[in-house]
């Protein structure tokens, strides 16, 4: 092993397998020396084809390796507290895909805890490494729309669309399954990154397809997790934001974030079914002109591109993390910003619920 590089153990093998393995190995400073299965044999078979020193099927040991010094956890929502609260009290830095975990009290607990071992913990939420999205947001920053008078947002795809996709965790609310975990969790870090604090959430989430059928038996199992989501927040600015999240959207319009201003319009958005990343585009026009192409600078440039869009952001993510560890100094997005997402969820399942608004707590006021 290379000792100038972070031995990084995945834990994971979806997700992990498609963007962190490879994203892990791309990037500057990062060497993948294990990964985890609960099954001995799989997680062999994922080490041998991407050489990887160790597989294991037991966590608890594969912490206790001295070439693990991070981990990278992609697995389902409903494994990601114990998993990484078994990292952070191990003191091994920590990546973790979103959503954060179950609920917001977990979600602070895991922030408490790194804050304790001092273990940099990031979260890959990595809208925010995408040079259109950074352009976006220095636009934002420079005052280009003037004062905000509407956000509105869209993210219509039709990735479970099709109803006789098989029945798993994902169909299950209880497992961490459904469209505001797996994309409003997105959705909810960039708002707070763009524009900051919410003070007002509500929500209303639906399931447009109650049955699916199992993958063993194909006997019709219930589905309760969303994949629809009508969402309305009051920024705490008072700037209303209308989020409406699909993935059961036929021919959907895709991912597109509008401002309107009182001095131009921004619209950043990809129609892109396939890959959530490649694709965006980004327009704007002062008042009363027509909008026009925005060009991204060089300088927010990708080094380097993959066939897959998600992995070149995740290696930005990767890196910023490793810099934060070598630098000894804090990262963003951390669990801070995690904990700020998982809330917003939590708030809007409360408002669904309880069929009205709900308050939202700052996030200082939350964290204390």
């Amino acid at each position: 092993m290379n000792q100038s590089m972070l031995g990084v153990a995945v834990v994971g093998t979806g997700f992990g397998q498609k963007v962190h393995i490879p994203g892990l190995q791309a990037a500057k400073g990062t060497q993948v020396v294990a990964v985890y299965h609960r099954d001995i044999d799989r997680a062999t078979q994922i080490a041998k084809m991407h050489n990887i020193p160790y597989a294991g099927d037991n966590l608890t040991e594969l912490l206790q390796l001295e070439e693990v010094e991070a981990v990278s956890i992609s697995t389902p929502p409903f494994l990601h507290y114990e998993m990484a609260k078994a990292a952070i009290e191990a003191k091994k830095h920590l990546l973790l895909e979103k959503p954060t975990a179950l609920t917001a009290q977990e979600a602070k607990a895991l922030y408490h805890l790194a804050q304790d071992r001092t273990v940099a913990a990031t979260m890959d939420f990595e809208f925010r490494f995408v040079p259109h999205w950074q352009r976006f947001k220095e636009l934002l920053d420079d005052g280009y729309v003037g004062n905000k008078r509407l956000i509105k947002i869209d993210w219509l795809v039709s990735s479970r669309a099709d109803a006789s996709r098989p029945w798993n965790w994902y169909a299950q609310k209880a497992m961490g399954g459904g469209a505001l975990g797996a994309v409003g969790s997105h959705a909810f870090d960039y708002i707070y990154w763009l524009f900051g604090e919410v003070r007002q959430v509500m929500g209303k989430l639906s399931t447009a397809i109650p049955q699916r059928p199992d993958p063993q038996t194909g006997e019709l199992k219930p589905v309760d997790a969303d994949d629809t989501c009508l969402i309305l927040l009051e920024l705490a600015d008072g700037t209303p934001c209308q989020l409406c999240i699909s993935s059961v959207a036929y021919n959907g319009r895709g991912h597109w974030v509008e401002v309107y201003g009182d001095r131009a319009t921004l619209i950043l958005g990809s129609s892109n079914q396939k890959d959530y990343v490649h694709g965006f585009s980004l327009q704007g026009g002062l008042a009363g002109e027509p909008l026009a192409e925005l060009e991204i600078p060089q300088r927010l440039a990708f080094s380097q591109t993959f066939e897959d869009g998600r992995i070149a952001p995740f290696v930005r993510v990767v890196e910023n993390w490793c810099k934060a560890i070598t630098t000894q100094t804090p990262v963003t997005p951390s669990l801070k910003e995690g904990v700020y997402s998982q809330l917003l969820m939590d708030l809007t399942h409360q408002s669904h619920q309880s069929n009205q608004a709900v308050e939202v707590p700052s996030l200082v006021d939350f964290l204390a």
